[in-house]
This record gives structure tokens, C-alpha cells and sequence, in this order.
């Protein structure tokens, strides 16, 4: 008897009954069969019911008759690493449980760019990072005896007398949390075992052959965790480490890591003055002069670009009634993350989202065809209350201000506006070098709103998508409670891929406030309401802006922009002239007169990330020039400082992408 799978190429491959992953690879070649290191296992009923999400299996494991498979090889991207993750983290907890006697252990996921693993270690007993050198080599000599991972479906009684008489108590409360968890039409019988070497664990799967495919691996830091993430359990010691297929490849990763550190916003927060933080409002920015140019020259682009698109600002308050919060929708979803008061012995709560705020102008007066689309957008305030061990500086936290835009159009309007704010987000991160990457984030599990309803603003999104020519991928059940969404997102400077901006289309809230308007035929209809954030927020892109750059901001964005250094006191009022005159052209200029040598100047300039140093003394005085340096390029020679101020300013106007431009 056979069995029949179908090939991502569409074509069906004809196996013996019982085949497993390994056997399909060897069908298909023998080179496939050498790389495999998993199959991809769709449902047998594919093409009538797509799953939410294929399978990964081992290659040992039998084949499901009618499924459609894919070989999982070291080619196979982010599946891959996290397969080989998977396998470092058993590997980590057996070096672990050999080198420390009487440890208990618990999880030990994938995560994304590595894995870790929890451990209870005996009284007395600590592990820090002077202990990872250690731990490494015993990794290793697992990794080089090439392991096979071997799975053993076992009864639920057997491996709990298993784990409970080695002491292993946390897997002993896992099996029993199975057991418990389970459907009670179909009650837990067996569980999953997996075995390398000496090493048993509790584990679904999926892993490799065997434990060479971890090519290389390092083990990064520690800390604390709380079993099951509970502040009343035992504190568990977590290991993270990371690992790739190849040397290469790690140490591109670690160097990477490198890189981020040293452009950490918010170690560049501190060194260039941009903002600080204070424990008398957590989680809320102080933006310092310097931080407050970057946010205003966004803030221009932003009230400008939103003019010109047909936009109205707009300012609303950040307190409310919670009865506006249960009508939105936004309290069965977000109230435990929202702040309260009360007023006059009425509940009231600070605002997490503008939307029910701009939907309230809206309703304020009658609305005709004639007056849609109306386009609001206002910089809103809006707080949320995040966990403090989740705020992280400038990216996380609970001030939040959006750049909001909502829209109220006819249906027959939905894909014109929707194009308009795709192309209005990439102009704005065209501005920065940015090149948006397309998501369509589709209906989640918890919603509100029909089926017919999602049908309807998923298939608009889509429309609208495919009429810009953009590529794009779908997120299944990304979007938001109440509509789908388009997500953008970019790579920056050094490999790491951010969300930017959103546009969300919503059936919802026109209906949940019985939003109207009038039509050409005198009758009532409902509007649909865009909503659309392209920064995000401000923080938030600040943030990503300063690692982007690594704090060497572009022209038009850089908080100071040249700096006048004269080389002794005697050129101070000549260095005071040249400010004066380029911050008559509209530039941010400082004058360093303090009594220091010009080299000392240029020195802390040059830390400071300025673009250009302006160095003047005995000539440029008589010349009415200024020597000019630009930030890293060094010396650019002498310019009349008109002819700078002009430059200066012209190049400004461009807002280019890049940091200084050479002047002569």
C-alpha cells in the first residue's frame, strides 16, 4: 500500500505506507536527503483547509497520507535556526546537569535570535557568566559527539514516575498541567520524550537528526526568571545563549550585537543630551533642548505634509468618561492597561487611543456626501500603562504620543484613501532612507464584527495593496479587535527589521457610535473610519531614528547643526559674528568660546556628533571666512561665510538622507 504527498512545486510524490520525513527527502534526492533537518507538514486536507500554520516534524516521524510537505534544510531561513536553537538549548541543559550536581530543570524554548534554558540550582550554588567558558566546552563535546535526538511517545504514568523519581519536580507539574489542560472528550495519553546522549527532556519537538547541526553557539547572559513567570514561585536562574549553522554566521550575529549596544538610544540619549528619564514619572521622557529640535523638525514635516494631504488638525483632551471607553470597545480591551480617576464621583480615564476622541468631532454636526472625506490629525497625548520591567527607554513607554490620523469616507472612497496614506508614509520614510516593507494583518481570533464585515475591509486592503504594486506579505490574525490592518515595516542601518507605520480600516466604531451621513439620496448612511499612525509615535521613531544613525542625525534633523570655534579668545567676537549670522539664516549654530585649544574643541565636537566645525582665527577674521570640518570627513577647506550660511541652508532645505555635505 502506498501513500501520496504533494511537493511545494505542486507535484504529488508516491511513498510506501508508513514513510517518514527521512524517506520523502531520499525520494527526492540524495543531496536533500544529506541537508534534511525537518519536514514541513501541511494538513492532509490542504486544499480545502489550509492551516493556520505547517507543521514542523522530525524526519523520523511517519507521514500523513494527502499532506503537502516541504524539506526543512539549513537554506530554510528562520525555521531553520530556530530548529537548531531548539536542539542548543537541550544541549545546554545537558552540559548543565553533568557539571552541576542535583539541578532541577524546566523550559528551555527557541526564542527569536536564540534560545535559553531555566534552572534551579542547589543552595550555594550560582552561575554567572564566568561560568559560561565551562559550560561551553561541555556544549561542545556534545555537539561533536553528533547526538541523535530519539523520540519516545511514553504514557503520561510513566513519564511522570520517570521525572518524579529523579527529583525533577517542575516537569512532574508540566505533565500534570497536560493532564489537566486537556480536552476531556479526548484525555491526555501519552507524552513526548526526547533523548541526546544522556540527556532526557519533556519536549513536542521538533528537533534535528542530531546535535551536529548546532554548528556554533555561545552562550550570552543570565538572569532571573520566576517559575511560569510568577512573582509568588521560586526565582529560577535562565541561561540565553544564541546559535547558527556556521562560525560566519555568529560572528556576524555577535557583531551585530556589538553594534546595537554602541547605538543603544538610550546610551545616545545620554551622551548627545537628547533626554532622561526620572522615577517621579516612569516610563515618561524629559526631552532636552536637543532632543526637542529632533521632535519640532519632525513636527514640521509632519503639519506640513498633513496640510498639504487634506488633513485638519486637531486637539482633544486625554480625560474621558469610561462609558466612552466601554462604547469604543477599548474597555473590554484595554482597561487594565489604562489610568484612572474619579471626578466629582464619575469615573474617568485617561485616554489610550485618539480614535473615540476625533469620532466625537465628527458627530458634533450633521455630515453630508459632499463634506467626505474628513481627514483629522492631531499629535495625541495618549497614556498606557505598561509593566516597568517591560519599559525600555525611548521604544517602551507609557507617554505616547501619536501621529494620528483618522478618516471618515463612503465606502466607494476606502481604496483611494487608503493608497494616499501609503504614499504619504513613503514619503515620509523616503525622507530617512527607509524602504517600507508591505503586511496585511488580517482578522484575529478575538474580534468584534461579523465574518461579512472582515471579508469586506480585508479584501479593500487588499485591493488597495495590490493597486500601489507593492509586494506584500499576509499576517494571519495580526489585525486589530476591530479591522484588518496594513503594516509597514524597515531594516535599519544594521540588519534589524522595526514596525512603523499603520493603517487600519474600521466597520466598527462608525457603528458602535452610529456615525452617519447623508447621501445623495437624502438618506442616512455610515461612514467607514481609516485609522492610520505612519511614525507611530514619536518616541518611538525618535528612538529608532538615534540606533538608525548611531546619533549622527541628518542635516535638517541634527540638534546642532555647526559649531564656531575660534582658535584663541582673541577671535571670540569674530566666532560671535559667524553664529549670529548663520542663525539669521535659520540654522542651529553654537559658538564654543570657552578658553580650551582648538584641538580639545574639534575633539568634543566630533564626540558630540556635530556636522560641521567651523574653525576661525587671524585669516578667516580678515577674509570673513570660516575653515570648515565636517563631522569623520575631516578637513573641507575655506568658505566665505555667506556662501556657507546659503549652502548650509540649501542643503537643509533638501533634507537629505545623509549626514554632512561637503560645502566647497
Amino acid at each position: 500500500m502506498a501513500l501520496t504527498v504533494t511537493l511545494p512545486d505542486g507535484k504529488a510524490l508516491e511513498l510506501a505506507d508508513g514513510a517518514t520525513g527521512a524517506d520523502a527527502a531520499a525520494a527526492i534526492g540524495p543531496g536533500l536527503a544529506r541537508a534534511a533537518l525537518a519536514i514541513e507538514v501541511s494538513h492532509p486536507n490542504w486544499e480545502a483547509h489550509p492551516p493556520d500554520e505547517p507543521e514542523i516534524r522530525d524526519l523520523a516521524r511517519p507521514l500523513p497520507g494527502g499532506a503537502r510537505i516541504a524539506i526543512v534544510t539549513d537554506k530554510s531561513g528562520e525555521r531553520a535556526l530556530e530548529l537548531i536553537r531548539h536542539d542548543a538549548a537541550h544541549v545546554l541543559a545537558a552540559a548543565v546537569m553533568e557539571l552541576y550536581e542535583g539541578v532541577k530543570i524546566s523550559i528551555g524554548p527557541p526564542i527569536e535570535d536564540g534560545f535559553y534554558y531555566d534552572f534551579e540550582f542547589p543552595a550555594g550554588v550560582s552561575v554567572s557568566e564566568a561560568d559560561f567558558p565551562a559550560i561551553e566546552e561541555r556544549m561542545r563535546a556534545h555537539v561533536k559527539a553528533a547526538e541523535s535526538f530519539e523520540r519516545d511517545d511514553v504514557s503520561v504514568a510513566q513519564a511522570r514516575e520517570s521525572f518524579l523519581a529523579e527529583e525533577q519536580n517542575y516537569k512532574v507539574e508540566l505533565i500534570d498541567d497536560l493532564v489537566r489542560n486537556a480536552d476531556p472528550a479526548h484525555p491526555l495519553q501519552t507524552v513526548s520524550l526526547y533523548t541526546n546522549g544522556p540527556f532526557t527532556d519533556l519536549c513536542r519537538g521538533p528537533h534535528a537528526p542530531s546535535t551536529k547541526t548546532v554548528g556554533a553557539f555561545k552562550l550570552q547572559s543570565v538572569a532571573g526568571a520566576y517559575w511560569r513567570g510568577d512573582s509568588t514561585r521560586t526565582m529560577l536562574t535562565r541561561i540565553y545563549g544564541t546559535a547558527f549553522f556556521s562560525k560566519a554566521q555568529l560572528e556576524e550575529h555577535l557583531k551585530r550585537i556589538e553594534q546595537a549596544k554602541e547605538r543603544d538610544h538610550r546610551k545616545l540619549g545620554k551622551e548627545l543630551d537628547l533626554f532622561m528619564f526620572s522615577d517621579l514619572s516612569p516610563g515618561s521622557p524629559f526631552w532636552q533642548p536637543a532632543g526637542t529640535h529632533i521632535w519640532n523638525e519632525l513636527t514640521r514635516v509632519w503639519r506640513t505634509e498633513n496640510v498639504q494631504r487634506g488633513y485638519n488638525e486637531v486637539r482633544t483632551p486625554i480625560l474621558y468618561d469610561v462609558e466612552l471607553w466601554k462604547q469604543s470597545g477599548h474597555w473590554d480591551k484595554f482597561r487594565d492597561n489604562m489610568y484612572f480617576t474619579e471626578i466629582e464621583e464619575r469615573p474617568m480615564g485617561l485616554k489610550p487611543m485618539n480614535c473615540p476622541a476625533h469620532v466625537q468631532i465628527y458627530k458634533n454636526k450633521r455630515r453630508s456626501y459632499r463634506d467626505l472625506p474628513i481627514r483629522y490629525a492631531e499629535q495625541g497625548l495618549v497614556h498606557r500603562h505598561e509593566p516597568s520591567g517591560t519599559l525600555h527607554g525611548l521604544l517602551r513607554v507609557r507617554h505616547i504620543t501619536q501621529d494620528d490620523g483618522h478618516i471618515f469616507c463612503t465606502q466607494e472612497q476606502v481604496e483611494e484613501e487608503v493608497i494616499a496614506c501609503m504614499e504619504f508614509a513613503y514619503f515620509l520614510y523616503d525622507l530617512f532612507g527607509f524602504e517600507p516593507r508591505v503586511h496585511l494583518s488580517t482578522r484575529p481570533e478575538q474580534r468584534i464584527g461579523s465574518d461579512e464585515t472582515w471579508e469586506a475591509a480585508e479584501a479593500a486592503l487588499e485591493a488597495a495593496i495590490k493597486r500601489t504594486g507593492r509586494e506584500y506579505v499576509v499576517d494571519e490574525g495580526e489585525g486589530t479587535f476591530y479591522g484588518p490592518k496594513i503594516d509597514l515595516h524597515m531594516t535599519d542601518s544594521i540588519g534589524r527589521s522595526w514596525q512603523l507605520g499603520t493603517v487600519q480600516l474600521d466597520y466598527q466604531m462608525p457603528e458602535r457610535f452610529a456615525l452617519e451621513y447623508t447621501g445623495a439620496d437624502n438618506s442616512e448612511h455610515q461612514p467607514v473610519m481609516i485609522h492610520r499612525a505612519l511614525l507611530g509615535s514619536f518616541e518611538r521613531f525618535i528612538g529608532i531614528l538615534i540606533e538608525h544613525y548611531g546619533g549622527e542625525f541628518p542635516l535638517w534633523l541634527a540638534p546642532v547643526q555647526a559649531i564656531v570655534l575660534p582658535v584663541s579668545d582673541r577671535f571670540n567676537d569674530y566666532g560671535a559674528s559667524v553664529r549670529d549670522a548663520l542663525r539669521e539664516n535659520g540654522l542651529r549654530v553654537e559658538l564654543d568660546d570657552r578658553g580650551e585649544s582648538v584641538g580639545r574643541k574639534i575633539r568634543e565636537a566630533e564626540l558630540r556628533k556635530i556636522p560641521y566645525m567651523l574653525v576661525v582665527g587671524d585669516r578667516e577674521a580678515k577674509e570673513g571666512a570660516v575653515s570648515v570640518r565636517e563631522h569623520r570627513a575631516g578637513d573641507a577647506g575655506s568658505v566665505p561665510t555667506e556662501e556657507f550660511a546659503k549652502r548650509l541652508a540649501r542643503d537643509i532645505g533638501r533634507r537629505g538622507v545623509g549626514g554632512a555635505s561637503n560645502v566647497q
